[in-house]
């Protein structure tokens, strides 16, 4: 069977980290191997660029080619593989994430990120990306009731906010890939919209 690649999407506090397990469950239930992984991250490099990305300040454009540079290692050790060799890859964000932080939230040109984008991906894109959606009220009340946060969550209630209307605004502009969820709703009734979703898409 052909690879699969899916993303999850979202603010921090959206709730899809959440149901990426689950998830997993849907595929595995069907006979497919399902490969978890997450951005920035999924490789050792990319884990270490991770470290720096969360915890030290740096300037936007650095930001925007370490989470690019981990995204290409991340390709090419682990997601063009796993694609190959027929897996499902379910992916905790990937690009529309860079679009949402580093263009909507950092100001960075969508111009500019999409130059990356082309470089580094040669074409290759999600065949289906799970967006939550969720009040800022909402996703502002998860972080503070999560863990010690990183230098992204610690972020002003302006900059998240920015970030969600990116998110929508990629969202609209990529219908055919990206599917919104309600993540107001309780774990179930978000499980009930993937399901759904899922459902009409295989």
């Amino acid at each position: 069977m052909a690879g699969l690649f899916i993303t999850l999407e979202g603010v921090d506090g959206a709730g899809k980290s959440t149901h990426l397990e689950w998830l997993a469950d849907q595929f595995r239930d069907r006979g497919r191997l399902v490969r978890l992984t997450r951005e920035p991250g999924g490789t050792p490099l990319g884990e270490k660029l991770r470290a720096l990305l969360l915890g030290e300040p740096m300037h936007p454009d650095t930001e925007v080619l370490l989470m690019f540079a981990a995204r290409r290692e991340h390709l090419a050790q682990v997601i063009r593989p796993a694609l190959s060799a027929g897996e499902v890859v379910i992916s905790d964000r990937f690009t529309d994430a860079s679009f949402a932080y580093q263009s909507g939230g950092r100001g960075i040109g969508d111009a500019r990120l999409g130059i990356l984008e082309d470089w580094v991906q040669e074409g290759l894109q999600p065949d289906l990306t799970l967006l939550f959606d969720v009040a800022s009220d909402v996703a502002e009340a998860r972080r503070s009731a999560a863990r010690a946060p990183d230098r992204f969550e610690r972020e002003q209630a302006a900059f998240h906010l920015r970030v969600r209307e990116a998110y929508l605004r990629r969202a609209a502009a990529h219908p055919e890939r990206i599917r919104v969820l309600d993540g107001n709703r309780t774990v179930e009734e978000v499980r009930r919209q993937i399901r759904n979703f899922l459902e009409d898409w295989l």
